[in-house]
């Protein structure tokens, strides 16, 4: 069996590497070798907080998303794109963990509740990637995974994170089976953030990105508390021959020699000209962190 050029050189890399060096690996499979598919996983994953009712009634009492979506989406996405690109104890990595820590302070939740937040940004990308990626994720990235999301709810002061993959899934999909349910906060924040995805996608697509975004969750119960249309037998035919299509394309092209992600640079439309962390986070909390200095 002849193996697709792409493949052999992802799994190079791999084979390459330190296998304890698991910040690296995460670090290559997020930015550089399945960008694309974490990209989406964490846009998924933002998503779901909206269907946890006791969640999405906080942030709506907050009112930083209902205020300002945009801002909120690409700021939630810069905090963890700092962390992987730069590492947990790089000074831009303590600077994103202490603001994790102070938003953590002006949102009431349990420590479940916190725990299963960090779980979104690790179950639901990799659940994504090895269904949907142009080739899955092997069990050393899995391995990397786990670790990183560890060390940081280490860092936010969360307990009883899982050791393994399989545990942190079993949480997760328990959690759900508990929490997920329709809210008017939900949906208003979903309706509020639906923005957000579209301005990744061609103008000719946007009637279209309710539907688009209900098909990738592809969880009736989502779907139903997000107030988003189910999937369709079409939808999902086209969502699946959209992807099959650009795994093919992504399997005989060259892996990116660049990140993609690099710290501080521009991300239209919230900061076209490029951001300094100053500037990211909910407006209240960066009032609290002026006020400090």
């Amino acid at each position: 069996m002849r193996l697709h050029p792409s493949l052999v050189q992802s799994l190079g890399r791999q084979a390459a590497r330190d296998p304890e060096d698991w910040e690296q690996t995460f670090r290559q499979m997020a930015l550089f070798d399945l960008a694309e598919d974490m990209k989406l996983g964490f846009l998924l994953a933002y998503y779901r907080n909206f269907a946890i009712p006791s969640g999405s009634d906080t942030l709506v009492t907050n009112g930083e998303i209902p205020a300002r979506p945009l801002k909120r989406s690409f700021d939630t996405a810069i905090v963890i794109y700092e962390l992987i690109a730069n590492g947990l104890d790089s000074g831009r990595g303590r600077q994103m963990t202490a603001l994790l820590n102070r938003v953590h302070r002006h949102v009431p939740g349990s420590d479940e509740d916190y725990l299963y937040v960090l779980m979104t940004l690790l179950v639901v990308p990799m659940r994504w990637t090895q269904r949907h990626g142009w080739r899955k994720p092997t069990q050393t990235e899995r391995d990397a995974a786990i670790r990183f999301f560890t060390e940081l709810g280490s860092r936010m002061h969360i307990s009883n994170i899982p050791a393994t993959f399989d545990e942190a899934e079993v949480f997760f999909d328990d959690y759900e089976s508990r929490r997920v349910g329709p809210s008017p906060a939900g949906r208003a924040l979903m309706k509020a953030t639906v923005e957000v995805f579209q301005s990744m996608q061609p103008r000719v697509l946007h009637p279209l990105t309710r539907l688009m975004i209900g098909t990738m969750l592809d969880d009736a119960r989502l779907t139903e508390a997000l107030g988003l249309p189910r999937s369709t037998w079409w939808s999902r035919v086209v969502l699946d021959a959209g992807l099959a299509v650009r795994n093919e394309i992504r399997r005989h092209t060259p892996l990116r020699a660049e990140p993609s992600f690099r710290s501080g640079q521009p991300l239209t439309p919230v900061y076209p000209h490029g951001y300094q962390l100053a500037d990211v986070g909910p407006l209240n909390v960066m009032s609290a962190r002026h006020r400090s200095n």
